[in-house]
């Protein structure tokens, strides 16, 4: 007898075919698809921030003082101006030197030396020559504060001054000398910059 051959019954509801999705529709019922927005990548090349020093790697003393001289304001005094500076600074110095330290001569003088470095380097180009002559008068003026004032009479004032600068012509020698090597370098790179600049400018 022939066997016929019956498919099995299928209980449960017939599935049906998903809707496409809204690309495979196309035209302008596409949408884009939903998804996690794309992270943006670090811009490559010269305008790409410089990456962090390594904080493990110890910094060479000069490239502190590097980074300690850039990080110091900046202004352009003119030849008046850095005179009134460097004896403003060296009159507070000293009341500071009576007031802490008793009016020492030596802690004056070494406080005066790095005065007249940044009077030096403040100084606008115009008047670089102004600082070696500005800075000896303001260490006399600040010696008003520090010098010993004998009987407490002007008379005795003046000579505690000169007697002073006798004593300390060291200090002042070398603050001097600071600040005109200092006015010699900065004048030797402007001319430099000069010279450059005329060279590479165009024929006309």
């Amino acid at each position: 007898m022939e066997q016929h051959r019956t498919r099995p019954a299928q209980y449960g509801p017939r599935r049906s075919r998903a809707p496409l999705p809204p690309q495979g529709r196309g035209g302008a019922a596409a949408a884009r698809p939903v998804g996690r927005p794309p992270v943006p990548r670090a811009a490559a090349g010269p305008g790409r921030a410089a990456a962090p020093r390594d904080p493990g790697r110890p910094e060479s003393p000069p490239a502190r003082a590097v980074r300690a001289l850039r990080s110091m304001p900046n202004p352009r005094l003119t030849g008046l101006g850095s005179g009134l500076f460097c004896a403003a600074v060296m009159v507070l110095l000293g009341y500071l030197d009576d007031l802490l330290f008793g009016a020492s001569l030596t802690v004056y003088g070494v406080l005066f030396v790095p005065v007249c470095l940044l009077t030096a380097v403040w100084v606008r180009r115009g008047d670089l020559l102004t600082a070696p002559i500005v800075v000896p008068i303001a260490f006399a003026v600040g010696l008003v504060t520090v010098a010993e004032t004998g009987d407490g009479g002007v008379g005795g004032r003046l000579m505690g001054i000169v007697t002073a600068l006798a004593t300390e012509a060291g200090w002042l020698y070398g603050g001097t000398l600071v600040a005109g090597v200092t006015v010699l370098v900065r004048r030797i790179r402007l001319v430099r910059r000069r010279a450059a600049a005329a060279r590479n400018r165009p024929p006309v």
